[in-house]
């Protein structure tokens, strides 16, 4: 469960969890930045150390569905119908502890929680069995809000049209239908541009590689290379025509183009594959 206030240990993010998380499905830094700049402004957590919350009465009427319950929560301005009925206000908090007290389980599926905003009732798409499971873990870290975001990405089939920059089909899957009113598919854009001028926290250690390189990543990815059963001959550190021919299988092994040269993508596959 929860812990009292939704406040927990608030274990903030680091940079190298974001490239980590961000290779599970083959994407970079820059695009999971833009998702997370859009969605929260940067941060999973309000000044107080509780998940960014955002509770949605439209929502809530759907969830309680027919009867008693819908009929308070309408009278207590606490659900309606359609979205935008009313303002909303500017700490959802109180407003969820009111509907807490109509409905606990509708009211916590209502909101949308943490880095990715995710709603409550997407639990089991964010890889969580209940939505209290799913805001304790959120309480404790924003890993877990974007490993949650990643699970969704994945269970909607959002992952290629993020790794394609298709920021309109993203936008489309992941906020709904009204994406464009709200310009969440420029505002991606945007965010993905400026954090492209930003150098990747993984790009000293991951470079392009290809046939001719030398150094410290080119026996890295010989080393992986061999381990996943593609020999490349010595790991010593010259990207040769062994280490060409391997990086080839190996592409051709996960689907990638087989052009023989490591980059983003294939530093995702390789570093993902066990």
């Amino acid at each position: 469960m929860y812990p009292a206030g939704f406040k927990g240990r608030a274990q903030r993010l680091t940079d190298i969890d974001v490239a980590r998380v961000g290779r599970l499905i083959g994407v970079g830094e820059d695009e999971i930045r833009a998702v997370i700049e859009v969605e929260t402004s940067g941060g999973g957590f309000d000044s107080q150390g509780r998940p960014k919350m955002l509770f949605e009465p439209h929502v809530f009427w759907r969830e309680l569905g027919p009867g008693q319950k819908r009929t308070a929560a309408e009278a207590s301005g606490m659900a309606y119908q359609r979205w935008g009925t009313k303002p909303y206000p500017k700490d959802s908090y109180p407003r969820l502890a009111l509907a807490m007290k109509i409905d606990a389980s509708a009211a916590l599926r209502s909101a949308s929680w943490g880095l990715g905003q995710i709603l409550g009732s997407n639990h089991r798409a964010a890889g969580y069995p209940t939505p209290g499971d799913m805001v304790a873990a959120f309480c404790d870290s924003e890993t877990a809000h974007l490993e949650a975001m990643m699970n969704f990405i994945i269970s909607e089939g959002l992952d290629d049209d993020l790794r394609r920059h298709d920021w309109s089909g993203f936008a489309r899957g992941y906020n709904g239908a009204g994406y464009a009113t709200h310009g969440y598919h420029t505002r991606l854009a945007a965010a993905f541009a400026r954090w492209q001028a930003i150098p990747d926290v993984f790009a000293p250690a991951c470079p392009k590689i290809g046939l001719g390189s030398r150094g410290e990543a080119v026996r890295a990815a010989q080393q992986r290379l061999a381990d996943l059963g593609h020999d490349p001959g010595p790991v010593d550190g010259i990207f040769g025509r062994g280490t060409q021919a391997a990086a080839i299988a190996f592409q051709k092994s996960v689907g990638l183009v087989p052009d023989g040269i490591i980059g983003p993508k294939t530093w995702a596959a390789l570093t993902k594959e066990k």
